[in-house]
């Protein structure tokens, strides 16, 4: 809000039709007062409190089950983070840089990709915390910082006066934390436990300083533990097949044949619950047992195999997973409520994200990586009052690149010229600026574990996808027209009716490496573990082994 400074009255000159007469003794100061007044007011809009930031944040929360986005087979209702949807703007194609955690997260605390902020795969990287980042430069400009939940960035935070976060991937089930440096002892669940956190902390902060919270959630990461409240919340329910669930990847390469993260390979007795997850007291585990253990005893007496065993494993990852994400959304509802209980809403800028996109059972899959839609798509919604109009969507190419340089316009900051983002304060105001990107580089290092999904990199338009996967073994190219194939079957490079796009999306792939500054050699290193350690020794020939397969 401006201040009222004062009420300043001037008259013009006598003669003109419909106007007073000025008074002697204002004549000679009129544009004098008149200056004046306008850089009083400049002054104190400037001056003016600049809104809180809370960046709530999941991990691998795919956007297909959030209801707001409106996904064919209707998974689940997420009311609380509908309701940001409702109040704010829906993006629909937000991209991230590396679809893997770690990186996402390095690259929305700097906007820069991950070949400059150095933190490449989760494998053996460190984030480097004295480089500039958002938190970094709000605390500097006087905002209250805080951190709390999931970090996974190898390193303690910098640029926050608080933090408790959880080593590593963290458990879903009394999770051992470390705040400030020390580790703490939880009880509960952990995704309820960010929450209480995040409150606690909101309720507790210097109230004379604008804030920044980012509550950051381990769920709905794997292994997708729910909880207790929720294990027969969807009352057995069967949920609808992907059209894709049984996937050969015909029509593509190497690269997607080779891949080890099916739900028809890869899923463990702890992702299927056939082993109870670690951390539960033992009144815990006999709520967990009470549920799961009469429907595994049904499940082993059974013997599935082939299909019936594939479509088991779906249904029991699906009742999971989205289990994970009901305490999610209801956790948001509670930071909502607080904020619109302290009249804190209408000047807070609250953010909805993930890290990535999230694969729920499309070409057989579970997890993220590649370069196609569900896995580099993420979900963003944000509420931003007295800039964004209510219930608003756009489909324009954002990333998480951006969100730095969103935070910091937001708070009246100017972008540090090494960031390689925008803000989106223009396209939350309903304004695309005529420069915006229309195509999008992605990278992916990390391999081979886990998973298998090969280092590629490529660019993305609104309708097609470049890629070329190249390090290990055959070096190929591969084309996706989207509006013809939405769900990535088949690829299109090579064809001839191709041959113009192919060549136009190359031109604008060199152009957008050399703008970004990727490097033309990627170092081994970036792969997983350097060569010459014994896990990388290892790595190299599980690598060799499997080029050799058909």
């Amino acid at each position: 809000m401006l201040r009222p400074i004062c009420v300043i009255q001037v008259s013009t000159p006598a003669g003109k039709p419909g106007q007073r007469r000025a008074t002697p003794s204002v004549m000679p100061m009129k544009k004098t007062l008149l200056f004046t007044f306008a850089f009083i007011v400049g002054f104190s809009a400037r001056a003016a409190t600049p809104p809180n930031i809370v960046l709530i944040f999941s991990d691998d929360h795919a956007y297909q089950a959030i209801s707001a986005y409106g996904d064919a087979r209707k998974l689940i209702e997420t009311p609380n983070i509908d309701r940001l949807a409702r109040q704010g703007m829906r993006f629909d194609r937000c991209l991230v840089t590396n679809s893997i955690c770690g990186p996402s997260r390095a690259t929305i605390l700097t906007g820069k990709y991950n070949h400059l902020n150095g933190f490449v795969n989760n494998t053996n990287t460190q984030f480097d915390g004295s480089q500039p980042t958002f938190p970094q430069i709000l605390q500097k400009a006087g905002y209250q910082t805080a951190m709390i939940g999931k970090w996974h960035l190898n390193s303690d935070p910098t640029g926050f006066d608080f933090w408790q976060i959880l080593p590593g991937q963290g458990i879903y089930y009394n999770p051992p934390m470390i705040r400030m440096g020390k580790t703490v002892a939880t009880k509960g669940y952990v995704t309820d436990i960010v929450g209480d956190l995040s409150l606690e902390w909101l309720k507790n902060r210097d109230k004379t300083k604008p804030f920044l919270l980012m509550s950051q959630h381990k769920a709905p990461h794997r292994e997708w533990s729910p909880a207790l409240r929720h294990l027969d919340f969807d009352g057995d329910r069967v949920y609808p097949e992907p059209s894709t669930l049984f996937d050969t990847y015909v029509g593509r390469g190497a690269a997607e044949r080779d891949q080890d993260m099916t739900i028809e390979k890869t899923f463990t007795d702890l992702d299927a619950k056939l082993v109870a997850p670690p951390g539960l007291s033992p009144e815990q585990r006999t709520a967990w047992d009470a549920y799961y253990e009469p429907r595994n005893a049904k499940f082993r007496a059974a013997k599935l195999t082939g299909p019936d065993l594939l479509r088991w494993r779906y249904q029991r990852y699906l009742h999971d997973y989205l289990a994970t994400v009901k305490a999610l959304d209801e956790n948001v509802g509670r930071v909502l409520d607080y904020l619109d209980k302290e009249g804190l809403a209408e000047n807070t800028v609250v953010i909805y994200a993930s890290d990535q996109g999230f694969y729920l059972g499309e070409h057989g899959w579970f997890d993220k990586r590649w370069i196609f839609e569900e896995s580099v798509r993420t979900p963003l919604i944000v509420r931003w009052p007295g800039v964004t109009k209510p219930g608003t969507a756009t489909a324009a190419l954002v990333s998480n690149l951006d969100f730095a340089e969103t935070f910091l316009d937001a708070a009246g900051l100017p972008q540090p010229a090494d960031m390689q983002g925008r803000s989106l304060k223009p396209l939350l105001a309903g304004q695309t600026p005529t420069d915006w990107r229309t195509a999008f580089y992605y990278q992916y290092f990390e391999y081979p574990t886990p998973h298998r999904v090969r280092p590629h990199y490529g660019v993305i338009t609104d309708r097609f996808k470049l890629v070329r996967f190249e390090g290990v073994g055959e070096d190929y190219w591969e084309l996706f027209d989207l509006a013809r194939d939405p769900n990535e079957m088949k690829s299109v490079y090579g064809e001839s009716s191709y041959a113009d796009i192919t060549a136009e999306l190359k031109q604008q792939l060199t152009r957008l490496r050399r703008e970004l500054k990727v490097p033309e050699v990627i170092p081994a290193s970036w792969y997983g573990n350097p060569p010459g350690t014994a896990k990388g020794a290892k790595q190299k020939a599980k690598a060799a082994s499997a080029e050799k397969k058909p």
